[in-house]
């Protein structure tokens, strides 16, 4: 896969690194995303985020899995047909993860690589989501970028969000106790 990768120089948006993580957590909860971008981490500790990592791990194990592009995105992995594979272990904020996969789309196209689309696949559901990235996609990508941008450039961190996923989130006794 590493001829796919090889093209233009990497997209750096300003001088901010946004990862996959990053814009995934956007979706999930905004605190989340800037405790993450300041490097408070609580998920090593978190029984959930051992699950989804061990989902991740033993699902499709014949692929080439985790493919770091540029220290930025985290691909989980790429089958013969172009189609980039995001592995999730619930549907629980489904919409987060098809932007996340959207970015990586958006992301490599950046780089230079076409024709490329992305699933992401629910193994414990057995279940998939085709995921494309259109030009309505690319301009709410970009208009994502910034407000990522501004919450990590906030003094402190956003206000909780109170939502029903906040008690199996890592970064719940931070918030809430």
């Amino acid at each position: 896969y590493t001829t796919l990768f090889r093209s233009r120089s990497p997209t750096m948006i300003d001088d901010i690194r946004i990862t996959g993580v990053m814009f995934y957590y956007h979706f999930v909860c905004n605190r989340k995303l800037w405790y993450f971008s300041h490097n408070i981490s609580m998920e090593q500790n978190n029984d959930d985020v051992a699950i989804g990592k061990l989902i991740d791990e033993k699902s499709y194990d014949r692929e080439k899995k985790q493919i770091l592009i540029d220290g930025i995105i985290n691909i989980d992995f790429i089958d013969g047909n172009k189609v980039i594979h995001e592995v999730k272990k619930s549907k629980a904020v489904s919409e987060a993860g098809i932007w996340q996969l959207k970015y990586y789309l958006y992301y490599l196209k950046n780089k230079g690589v076409e024709d490329v689309s992305g699933l992401v696949d629910y193994p414990l559901l057995k279940k998939r989501e085709r995921v494309n990235l259109s030009e309505e996609d690319i301009l709410e990508i970009e208009k994502i970028l910034q407000e990522i941008k501004d919450t990590i450039n906030l003094q402190l961190p956003p206000k909780t969000i109170d939502s029903h996923i906040c008690k199996k989130c890592a970064y719940y006794e931070l918030c809430y106790i």
